[in-house]
């Protein structure tokens, strides 16, 4: 069945909704996704008919919620393309995931001295668990340069290895630019050295399913909530055999074997780093999501999502009021843009006055902003469920932001 984008579209119901008396023309796709049809039904499903704790009930509704929660973990193993479902770890989002390898690899595997590479234009989420490392365990972070379109010099990220390097970290899509880094060769170059390499995939995954075998790569991440899934819901992929080798990450319920009082055992991965209940309606109602994601024509979506990036970068450049950032041929959906002198945030709100929703800020990536001499940017972002009309509506919002602002 080829991809029919307004039977697409059909399946969000609150695309139908009007702001300030206008169509909604949602464009804040790298922020968070609408949520579909499919989700609300089996989230609103569980709360009114099958709803229990996890694991260690024994009655009919916990069997049930038991077996729905491992099979969206099955989802994410087949979604993900992991080898084993024990690779698949419910975290609370991509932060969260990220959070928690750099608190496991922080217990024994880096240390002072040791070396880890990040790029500049990697989101906060991304920056930040290392710095920790960096102010409490004294890890180096050494920084990959981009050019203005995103794109990695290989030869230069070959460079930047020592003997010292432990970890790459290193985001599968820019959610600024919209670049797609060549994270198969670069954790292949990180292999080569001895270091882990870690994806964070929390703008690529939406595109469609992903394959962490063929990257190649130790650990990726994604968040729920930008693929068509719930908040409070992210995966953690992580290699098997490295999982087996870390800590666990919090103490509680289910990450453990034998609790005594002199001693204790932990758990198997994937368990050994799910503390506690987890978020059991927001991991099925994911489940949810991308089974119903993976019923698409992914290669029709993403052609759809194509054109629609590229209409917005033509008719943004033909209007000749916007300063577009990212221009790379291939990029993904995302457009981040300035409006002459005027601050992105009155743009934004002119724009929200014509029902078109936008981000503006520094989009958690403060280190980019700085390489691209801006303090913050406009950005449209966009999905699937788009239209070639958001696409209009944009320009003319714009058009109508620049002359009220000058």
């Amino acid at each position: 069945m080829s991809f029919d984008p307004a039977r697409f579209r059909a399946e969000f119901p609150i695309l139908s909704r009007e702001i300030y008396g206008k169509p909604l023309v949602y464009l804040d796709n790298a922020a968070s996704v609408q949520k579909p049809r499919v989700l609300i039904d089996e989230m609103t499903r569980l709360m009114t008919h099958s709803y229990a704790n996890v694991h260690r009930g024994l009655h009919a509704l916990s069997n049930e919620t038991t077996t729905a929660f491992e099979e969206a973990r099955q989802t994410a193993q087949t979604y993900l393309n992991a080898a084993s479902a024990d690779e698949i770890i419910f975290t609370m989002g991509g932060t969260d995931a990220m959070n928690l390898v750099s608190y496991v690899l922080g217990q024994d595997e880096i240390g002072e001295g040791d070396e880890i590479i990040l790029s500049v234009m990697e989101h906060h989420s991304n920056i930040v668990p290392w710095h920790f490392l960096r102010e409490r365990k004294g890890a180096v972070l050494k920084w990959l340069d981009v050019d203005a379109d995103g794109n990695v010099d290989l030869d230069a990220y070959r460079e930047m290895f020592s003997s010292r390097t432990k970890l790459v970290a290193m985001s599968a899509q820019s959610n600024v630019l919209g670049a797609f880094p060549p994270i198969k060769e670069m954790a292949a170059i990180a292999h080569e050295h001895g270091a882990l390499f870690l994806a964070d995939g929390c703008q690529h995954a939406v595109h469609g399913p992903v394959d962490v075998q063929d990257l190649g790569v130790d650990f990726y991440v994604m968040t729920g909530h930008k693929a068509y899934g719930p908040t409070g819901i992210g995966v953690l992929f992580g290699r098997k055999a490295i999982l087996d080798r870390l800590p666990p990450y919090r103490g509680g319920g289910e990450m453990i074997d034998i609790v005594e009082q002199e001693r204790i055992t932990y758990n198997e991965p994937p368990h050994r780093f799910e503390a506690g209940t987890p978020p059991i309606m927001e991991a099925i109602g994911l489940g949810a999501s991308l089974r119903w994601l993976m019923e698409q024509d992914i290669s029709g979506l993403k052609a759809y999502e194509r054109e629609l990036t590229d209409h917005a970068m033509e008719a943004l450049g033909r209007s000749n009021i916007a300063t577009v950032y990212g221009a790379a041929p291939d990029k993904g959906p995302v457009i981040a843009f300035n409006l002459g002198q005027a601050h992105p945030h009155d743009v934004s709100t002119i724009l929200d006055r014509q029902g078109v929703a936008v981000r503006a800020g520094h989009h958690c990536c403060q280190p980019l902003m700085k390489k691209l001499g801006v303090t913050a940017t406009a950005r449209a972002s966009f999905t699937a469920y788009n239209t070639h009309a958001d696409i209009e509506a944009l320009v003319d919002a714009c058009a109508k932001a620049h002359d009220m602002l000058g």
